[in-house]
């Protein structure tokens, strides 16, 4: 475990900061300000940083060893519960369904209604057509006729020469009343807009002037200095909780390590070879020899079990016969044949 971290590069203050800081002057509230609000943090935030990288340790650690396997054998656990079986009852159960359920809604449906489509239905929509058009397409006109000329006319007629004149008088009375109606509310809005303007306005805005601007921009030099102490401590707390840090490992490699390095290097590895070169090494050679003499000793054993055990045959069903030589007959050189005899397979009758 790396209890030695590296100092974190912070990110640079913004330019616009920059520059308006160098353009106008601290004044000596900022400076009274400053420093004790840097040394409150400072020591309230060492504690905070020191347990907050021992914690950032500490969970890279559990990351690194229990969460990362345990999270691997998860997604195995839940890739062979969840998803494989679904996908293999897609792909071997319900593409297959699907694709018989298409073929027979295709052969049972979808033919049956074209063909209805092509050969029944549109014969008949084709009929309905020629009746509309050469039989209800003049009884349209002709009820379109008598309307226009027995309804729309004669309403035509009194829109134009009753309604309107009696709408235009009606709508000048009443931009009249809404003249006289404006003019009423207008005056009564003045009296409240002025009323509110002199007694709740006035107030507010000198309030808000002569009050709660300088109180604001003293608590917005305060905020920001406090804001500029906590990212200083932050800071700060970082060295020092580094410098902890690589403290501690020195004392932990001091205390542990060295030690136990020491201890391997004295005392542990010349032990070893001792018990390797006295003890290990001519046990092993006594261990080879006795098993090289076991093993003679067992293939003496057999040899004897084994000729104890033919002198026994022998004396009791007597010396197995002898092979005789087979007497073989050499061809003689006369029987020998040549091309040019007469037996050969090429010129034998």
């Amino acid at each position: 475990m790396d209890l030695e971290k590296r100092p974190v590069r912070q990110p640079d203050e913004p330019a616009v900061r920059r520059a308006n800081a160098q353009q106008a002057p601290e004044g000596c509230l900022v400076v009274a300000v400053r420093i004790p609000v840097r040394i409150v943090v400072l020591v309230l935030v060492v504690p905070v940083r020191i347990v907050w990288d021992a914690l950032v340790v500490a969970g890279r650690f559990l990351k690194d060893t229990v969460l990362r396997p345990v999270g691997r054998a998860l997604l195995w656990i839940g890739k062979a519960v969840f998803v494989w079986p679904w996908v293999a009852l897609w792909r071997y159960v319900l593409v297959p369904v699907g694709k018989g359920l298409g073929w027979l809604g295709y052969w049972l449906l979808v033919a049956p209604a074209v063909w209805l489509y092509r050969y029944v239905l549109t014969p008949v929509g084709h009929g309905i057509a020629w009746l509309y058009r050469w039989t209800l397409v003049p009884l349209g006109r002709a009820v379109a006729w008598l309307v226009r000329y027995l309804v729309v006319v004669p309403a035509v007629w009194v829109y134009q020469y009753f309604l309107t004149p009696v709408g235009h008088a009606i709508a000048w009375v009443a931009r009249g009343v809404v003249w006289l109606v404006r003019m009423f509310f207008t005056g009564i809005w003045l009296g409240i807009y002025w009323t509110a303007r002199v007694l709740f306005v006035l107030p507010a805005l000198a309030l808000w002037r002569w009050v709660l601007t300088p109180v604001g921009r003293v608590l917005a030099v305060v905020g920001r200095e406090i804001w500029d102490a906590l990212g200083h401590a932050w800071r700060v707390a970082g060295h020092i909780s580094l410098a902890v840090g690589r403290f501690l490992a020195t004392l932990f490699r001091w205390i542990f390590v060295e030690p136990t390095r020491w201890v391997y290097r004295t005392v542990l590895t010349p032990v070893g070879h001792v018990v390797r070169d006295v003890v290990w090494k001519p046990t092993a050679a006594a261990a080879l020899s006795v098993g090289r003499a076991t093993r003679q000793a067992l293939a003496t054993a057999r040899e004897s079990v084994r000729q104890a055990r033919a002198s026994v045959r022998q004396a009791l069903f007597g010396k197995p016969a002898e092979p005789r030589p087979v007497a073989r007959r050499e061809p003689r050189a006369a029987e020998t044949r040549t091309l040019g005899s007469s037996t050969t397979a090429l010129t034998k009758d």
